[in-house]
């Protein structure tokens, strides 16, 4: 995988920090923090999802999938918190 597109776009482009990006609506756990890697695109780039169905294989632009659950935005919930979430 090499990027997602999201509403927000650059909200988490450059964003590093340790824990899981979520749907913003339903929850549903997509990317690691340790998949994330600095990318070009105005959108968060990732190697991986954490469940193999988190996202859809339909691409909506080149190389960028869209979220499983519809939703296009995406939730950070930081390491020590997702326990909690």
């Amino acid at each position: 995988m090499s990027f997602c597109s999201f509403f927000g776009k650059e909200v988490y482009k450059d964003h590093f920090n340790r824990g899981i990006y979520v749907c913003s609506q339903c929850a549903n756990p997509l990317f690691s923090s340790r998949s994330k890697y600095a990318h070009s695109s105005p959108w968060p780039a990732f190697t991986e999802t954490i469940h193999e169905d988190s996202v859809t294989k339909v691409m909506e632009k080149l190389t960028a999938y869209k979220v499983l659950c519809g939703n296009h935005s995406l939730k950070f919930v930081p390491k020590d918190e997702v326990d909690k979430h």
